[in-house]
């Protein structure tokens, strides 16, 4: 906001009268460009706000991890609730075929995959993976809003080994988890 000292010169062409007026002009025409960058900022907040999870998500995950009950879990975001919730969930017999089948070619998700491996040194290990889907022939408005909701999600799923993020199946091809996880 701009300071203004008031003119005491006794020849001052600037009467106090005409000094509040020009104050008065400053500061509606301050008010009218501090409303306009508000209601800019508001929408802009209000498009990469990030979601809330559910407890049906955080449930899932720990199943996932714990009881390996599920093998894979993908997340959607419900724009109309702004919740993260589970959109589909995989057993513990399916595959990571089965979960880059289960992905919408022209939507974003998130998916965690839970990767059973043998080492080189005959060890049985498992890592978890985070896969942000955002297909290149999805909405502009989904991966803005995809991609400021991540952070959200991951540091509700506690556990997660690495993250892949992918725009196209060869992105997130088997072949690259295999190699993030040894």
């Amino acid at each position: 906001m701009m300071a203004y000292i008031y003119n005491k010169h006794p020849h001052a062409s600037c009467t106090l009268s005409s000094q509040v007026s020009q104050i008065s002009n400053s500061l509606l025409r301050q008010h009218s460009i501090t409303t306009t960058a508000t209601k800019m900022a508001m929408a802009f907040k209000m498009a990469t706000t990030g979601m809330w999870v559910t407890d049906e998500c955080k449930n899932s995950f720990m199943e996932m991890k714990w009881k390996k009950v599920h093998r894979y879990i993908v997340f959607k975001i419900d724009e109309g609730s702004r919740l993260v919730t589970v959109d589909k969930v995989g057993g513990a017999g399916e595959n990571y075929d089965d979960l880059t089948a289960s992905l919408p070619k022209d939507d974003c998700r998130y998916a965690v995959f839970d990767l059973d491996f043998v080492t080189v040194d005959n060890c049985r290990k498992s890592k978890i993976f985070f896969i942000a889907w955002s297909p290149t022939a999805s909405r502009i408005r989904a991966k803005i809003l995809y991609a400021t909701s991540k952070d959200g999600l991951r540091r509700v799923l506690d556990g997660i080994h690495f993250e892949v993020q992918a725009t196209d199946p060869t992105e997130m091809g088997i072949d690259v988890i295999m190699d993030r996880a040894l």
